[in-house]
Formats: structure tokens, C-alpha cells, sequence
């Protein structure tokens, strides 16, 4: 079992990631419009939620090479006003093969599963 690596997300840390990336769809700031388009309040950018979970697999594989990142967006990580949200990162080992680890994931906010068959695959950093 790798991490569990527990990220906090906070409204300060939507707008930097909107400006680095350019992507302001009101959804990741504004409350009014968020709830206007039936979420349920400001949710974090999926591929912000999705670079956190490359960023635990770097911390666990001592910055191995990432050949392969994904998942599904299958729900929001909401960001409260004040404090942040949690979003926790696990996984297992689920193959070693030609070079390769494959790492099954596992990320949850609040309990909930927000990201669907996220996985990821590195260059073995054992050399094996």
C-alpha cells in the first residue's frame, strides 16, 4: 500500500492554478454561478485534483518517471469558502513488468471517490 498523501485544496490555491493554467471558468471561483449550473458550490479544476495525484506518485516513487497518468472525473471536489478541502491519495502496487510499475489508485474527498480508475505507470526506480 502506497501514501496514503493527503492534500489540502483552498480557494487561494484555485485562482493560482487558474492563472497558471488559464482556464477561469467561473465554476472554480464564484459561488453564485457554481450553484447557478447545479453544482453544489466552487469545485476544484479536475486536472488540478489530477496533478495532485502525480504528485503523491512522485513523492512515493522517489521522482520516477511518470509514463502514464489518468482517470475518470467523476466527482466534484468541492472548496469551501474558508479552510480547504482534503483530498486523499492511496494506492497499491498492481503490477511490476518490462521496466514498468503499474500503481492502482484510490482518491477520495470527504470519503467519496472523486476520481474513477485512476492510475498510473513509472519506470521501475529500482532498475529491475
Amino acid at each position: 500500500m502506497l501514501g496514503p498523501s493527503t492534500f489540502t485544496i483552498t480557494r487561494a490555491d484555485l485562482v493560482a492554478y487558474a492563472d497558471a493554467s488559464g482556464d477561469h471558468n467561473p465554476i472554480h471561483q464564484d459561488e453564485d454561478v457554481a450553484r447557478s449550473v447545479g453544482l453544489p458550490g466552487v469545485i476544484a479544476h479536475g486536472m488540478y485534483t489530477l496533478a495532485l495525484v502525480g504528485r503523491a506518485v512522485a513523492e512515493w516513487t522517489d521522482g520516477a518517471e511518470v509514463v502514464d497518468l489518468g482517470a475518470k472525473f467523476t466527482s466534484p471536489v468541492v472548496v469551501p469558502a474558508e479552510g480547504g478541502a482534503e483530498v486523499v491519495v492511496g494506492g497499491t502496487v498492481k503490477s511490476v513488468a518490462d521496466g514498468l510499475v503499474t500503481l492502482a489508485l484510490e482518491v477520495t474527498c470527504g470519503g467519496q471517490k472523486v476520481l474513477g480508475m485512476p492510475k498510473a505507470v513509472v519506470k521501475d526506480p529500482t532498475g529491475a
